[in-house]
């Protein structure tokens, strides 16, 4: 439904901030999660406040020019959804060319924060315009299109090791896969609310190509990423809080199988929404391991 507009704002000022959802952080939270994760690690405790800065500032400005593109990508198909309908781009509230100016002004600012890191991380962040660019197309052509977001939800991990450490440790990689799968795990559940308005207007979708056993897959990859999410723990040397968070996590997880049981569009938002928790979980077992000596 189409929020309210605040006496605080115009319409031209709420529309430009739904088009980048100010009012569902979300995105923002899940994206953000993974480079604390790496920050802390690359660490061994409390990153370089000017870095940690950067990101928090880097990862509100990346989501926000990514829901951007999203929608420009699919302004001529989200009126068929009814989750996107009222969509700035969609009601006319926003312009095509207003919705090209504030992503270009959000990349230069982005572009911006990265200049201040070193030589890798301006490199690597080459690799996360590419992803977070092409997600939304990859609807239209592959049976898999999370796994493209997960890869795009998981390059500040690369990013902070090297903003951080100046290098790129091969246990990283174990924290990038871990937040992949646990990406497309999320983003299946997501992707279970469109699935019958996806199939009227030809999106793809992992939803869609697990069908019956959607959640079995979800199960299989929230496996999966704790699996991996374990072996770099191990790799860092992490102990007992990190452990612990993984166990909770799991937990978590088995909550977000019985959130989404009956496949209740309702039911499968409230469990990817949920999978806040989980990154911020593992945030606090990561900190808590290099605040107590991993003790």
């Amino acid at each position: 439904m189409p929020q309210k507009v605040s006496m605080a704002t115009s319409p031209k000022t709420h529309a430009l901030l739904q088009l980048i959802r100010f009012d569902k952080p979300i995105g923002t939270l899940l994206l953000l999660w993974p480079a604390l994760w790496a920050l802390w690690l690359a660490a061994q405790g409390v990153p370089d406040y000017t870095l940690l800065a950067i990101f928090l500032a880097g990862t509100f400005l990346a989501r926000s020019a990514g829901c951007i593109i999203n929608d420009l990508a699919d302004r001529n198909l989200d009126g068929a959804v009814a989750r996107t309908n009222a969509r700035p781009l969609v009601t006319g509230a926003i312009t095509v060319r207003e919705a090209v100016a504030l992503f270009v002004v959000l990349m230069l600012l982005a572009f911006i924060l990265v200049l201040f890191t070193n030589r890798l991380t301006v490199i690597l962040s080459v690799g996360a315009v590419i992803l977070a660019s092409s997600y939304p197309f990859m609807k239209r052509y592959m049976q898999l299109p999370q796994l493209v977001l997960g890869a795009a939800f998981s390059w500040s991990i690369p990013m902070a090791f090297a903003a951080q450490s100046g290098a790129l440790p091969p246990a990283l990689w174990l924290v990038y896969l871990g937040n992949l799968l646990w990406t497309m795990a999320y983003d299946t559940a997501y992707a279970m609310v469109d699935r019958e308005d996806d199939l009227k207007i030809g999106i793809k979708s992992a939803a869609i190509l697990f069908g019956q056993y959607d959640r079995l897959m979800i199960a299989l990859l929230q496996v999966s990423s704790l699996i991996c999410l374990y072996l770099a723990g191990q790799a860092f040397g992490l102990g007992l809080y990190y452990n612990a968070s993984l166990v909770v996590s799991a937990a978590l997880f088995g909550y977000h199988q019985y959130l989404i049981r009956e496949r209740k569009a309702d039911e499968c938002f409230r469990a990817f929404l949920h999978n806040n928790w989980v990154g911020m979980t593992i945030f606090v077992g990561v900190a808590l391991n290099y605040l107590t000596d991993g003790t």
